[in-house]
């Protein structure tokens, strides 16, 4: 681009200062929270004092922080299923129907099998079966990618909206096994006492929060020391050299997109034997899984960082859910607002983190006619 004398064109880095690292995520949260200052002044609302209540609502008070806390947790999920399927250049973009099924198959384990269990075991049966389902979702999309090289951005995508009109299917569409039987307002099935986890006091934090997290360390450890993770890493950055070297390209990205699905399957497991107990029709409206997409885009695909943003994304969420019902309602669209400027800036902040910006001087030829 050339501005007057100034040319401006930007240049790839054969490396990025560490700083960077760092930088862009701050200064993606910093922008996004000027950007919604704007739209806060345009609604009459001040920016100042409506972040210091946004602030204490979703981080600072005790029942705030222990709120996004709990939603936190089948974020986290999300955010690393959509972190281990990019990280190799494969975009599951369906960790929203994966969260559903996986909903679906931990109130069946919940409901068919854990009466027959003590909790020890119950639970994490229900977990593994949630995390099944999640993975069989996506199963379809992942040989079609694997085998036809099949987009699975549309494949993975779709299935969200068939999960979603399962769900509304089960609870208001029929009196099938995971509607209650014993109301006639249409709602899920509870699963047994013995597949729930209780919360932390009178808080809304569960102990799937700690699940999760030893989730998220233990994949930072193993992409980084297993030869599978190594497999990946490599299969990313040439597919071609990947498939010189005699590794698998078929079974890598099968499994890399199974292990995605279940571990977004997981999450909505976890929102099984925590909160909700049944099948939550109510799951469907928070959008758990498109945020872990932001989440994970954020974090930059590091499984260690999407606890960090998980937390941040939940905070905003509980937040702004916490204004719109204060005295002085401020819309809850600013939550939105916010995450939608946080990936903006954040993926305009990865284009000067992989490239530098350089500026040359243009001389123009004067021809002088005698």
């Amino acid at each position: 681009m050339i501005i007057g004398q100034a040319r401006i064109q930007l240049e790839a880095r054969l490396t990025a200062p560490r700083w960077l690292v760092v930088a862009v995520p701050v200064f993606s949260v910093l922008f996004a929270l000027v950007v919604g200052g704007v739209f806060l002044l345009i609604t009459g609302h001040p920016p100042l004092r409506t972040y210091g209540d946004l602030l204490d609502n979703g981080y600072t008070s005790f029942y705030g922080i222990t709120d996004t806390l709990g939603l936190a947790t089948p974020l986290i999920c999300t955010g690393l299923a959509a972190a281990f399927a990019f990280r190799m250049n494969l975009y599951n973009i369906g960790q929203e129907g994966q969260l559903y099924l996986g909903m679906v198959g931990g109130a069946w384990a919940g409901i068919a099998l854990a009466p027959h269990l003590n909790q020890f075991i119950a639970v994490p049966v229900v977990l593994v079966t949630g995390a099944l389902f999640g993975a069989v979702w996506v199963l379809v999309p992942a040989l079609l990618r694997a085998r036809m090289g099949t987009s699975e951005i549309v494949s993975t995508l779709l299935l969200n909206y068939v999960a979603l009109n399962l769900i509304n299917y089960f609870i208001y569409g029929s009196r099938g096994f995971f509607r209650d039987p014993s109301t006639p307002f249409p709602q899920g099935r509870p699963i047994s006492e013995s597949a729930r986890f209780d919360s932390f006091g009178t808080t809304n934090t569960y102990p799937t929060l700690i699940i999760s997290i030893i989730l998220a360390v233990f994949l930072f450890w193993f992409v980084r020391r297993s030869n599978y993770g190594f497999e990946t890493s490599v299969f990313a950055d040439s597919p071609q050299t990947a498939r010189y070297a005699g590794m698998n390209s078929i079974w890598l990205t099968t499994s890399v997109l199974l292990v995605s699905g279940a571990l977004a399957g997981l999450g909505g497991a976890m929102y099984v034997v925590g909160p909700a107990g049944k099948v939550d029709p109510g799951l469907l409206q928070t959008g758990l899984g498109y945020a872990g997409i932001v989440v994970a885009a954020l974090a930059r695909y590091n499984f260690v960082a999407v606890i960090i943003t998980a937390v941040l994304f939940a905070g905003l969420r509980v937040g702004g859910s916490a204004l719109q019902a204060s005295s002085d309602p401020v819309p809850i669209a600013i939550a939105v607002v916010l995450q939608g400027a946080v990936l903006l800036f954040a993926l305009g902040g990865e284009i000067f983190r992989r490239n530098r910006v350089v500026i040359t001087r243009v001389v123009q030829n004067v021809k002088v006619s005698a």
